[in-house]
């Protein structure tokens, strides 16, 4: 009898602490949704670059695309994030060449040939010219359109809901929802994450 009740409590505990999808309940606050694929932990600095991005005109939805693309949301990563062309990406967010000069006119990109790609780099150093351009191109093609363009480049412009760039999408969707879930998190080191392959 002992042993019923302990496995009891063992399986009840299991099924309290399992995994919950969204689709299983749509009552559920985003910031308490626990899943496998995502999370949170401690960054050391990572709260400046938030702050550089809010000082910069940045909002937490910019903060959540740098958290995504970046783990401590730096441009240190390698050249053009081992691309170039119009498939190099520059600065916190990643923006790719090709989107860059279809529409960041604010440090004049907008305009510029494919052959130009290495002016992008700026963005590598230049936050404030980072989140314009970034607004510039969203403000540009409308949300939806300038997320495709930023995960999948010009077939991400021709066809912006395929399923990979709908699970991107909704990840920043994720870690913006967490940021704004308390305002620390705007300023704190927590970074959230979600596991989203790199193409």
């Amino acid at each position: 009898m002992q042993l019923f009740n302990f496995l009891t409590l063992a399986l009840a505990s299991v099924a309290v602490a399992a995994p919950v999808s969204d689709a299983e309940d749509s009552n559920a606050s985003p910031a308490l949704t626990a899943r496998a694929d995502r999370g949170s932990y401690t960054v050391s600095g990572l709260g400046q670059r938030k702050k550089d991005i809010l000082n910069a005109g940045g909002n937490t939805l910019d903060i959540a695309i740098a958290m995504l693309e970046t783990e401590r949301m730096s441009t240190d990563y390698v050249y053009g994030d081992a691309k170039s062309y119009d498939a190099a990406n520059f600065g916190l967010f990643k923006q790719n060449w090709g989107v860059l000069r279809a529409c960041a006119w604010r440090y004049g990109f907008k305009g510029q040939p494919e052959s130009n790609w290495n002016n992008g780099n700026r963005l590598n150093w230049d936050v404030y010219a980072d989140v314009a351009s970034r607004w510039d191109c969203q403000e540009y093609y409308g949300y939806d359109k300038w997320m495709a363009g930023h995960r999948n480049g010009a077939s991400g412009l021709q066809n912006p809901y395929t399923e990979d760039i709908n699970n991107y999408k909704s990840a920043i969707q994720w870690i913006e929802n967490q940021i704004n879930s308390d305002s620390k998190y705007k300023w704190d080191d927590t970074r959230f994450w979600v596991n989203v392959p790199a193409i």
